[in-house]
């Protein structure tokens, strides 16, 4: 499986409009988790993020959100940041434009946010523009943790992270089943690795 866990210079160019990182006057660190809220996983982020103090962003999937609304309201009520994810996890560049709006627009009954993050990182330059029309944000990343990627290991997955995260890096997790083993190992190590390094965690927020 090929993916570029720190995203590039020419990577950005090619795909303006899109936020990939954030500026911020002191050290932080902007974590965010698509696809869920999922039982099974979502609970231990929110435990581990408390601990911290540590506030992150939720790209949530529409459908997951209709099934578990209990877990998307703890979300909010633990101060986090949603986003849209689409209602039913859609690769873009498989999809009409019509369709991939209209999904998107499905999703936002049930998550109210300008912030969109399409899946698997995939959509058109006339689906983002689409969707800017109706006053979305396309937000991507610059450091892809990988643990979606069951060919590697907790320990890789980990070190994806801290040996590519600064200031001002948007990190992209999964709190997904698929995920769930080197989240689960990742994100403790990674909240204490940037705490003691003096950085905080914060959502995404326009």
């Amino acid at each position: 499986m090929f993916y570029l866990v720190r995203s590039p210079w020419w990577l950005k160019r090619l795909y303006p409009g899109r936020v990939w990182d954030m500026r911020s006057s002191v050290n932080t660190i902007y974590l965010s988790f698509d696809d869920g809220p999922e039982p099974t996983i979502t609970p231990f982020v929110l435990d581990e993020l408390a601990k911290y103090g540590a506030k992150a962003t939720f790209f949530c999937i529409g459908n997951n959100v209709v099934q578990h609304p209990e877990l998307f309201s703890r979300i909010l009520d633990e101060g986090h940041a949603v986003g849209n994810h689409s209602f039913d996890h859609l690769n873009g560049w498989k999809t009409k434009d019509a369709i991939y709006v209209d999904n998107v627009l499905k999703a936002k009954r049930y998550i109210n946010s300008i912030m969109f993050r399409p899946p698997y990182g995939k959509m058109t330059h006339s689906q983002q523009k689409k969707l800017a029309k109706l006053g979305f944000k396309t937000i991507m990343w610059n450091v892809l943790s990988g643990d979606f990627d069951e060919s590697i290991s907790p320990e890789q997955c980990c070190s994806n992270v801290i040996d590519n995260a600064a200031s001002g890096a948007v990190v992209v997790f999964h709190d997904s089943k698929k995920a769930s083993e080197r989240l689960s190992y990742s994100l403790p190590l990674v909240l204490k690795h940037f705490t003691e390094k003096g950085y905080r965690f914060d959502k995404i927020s326009f």
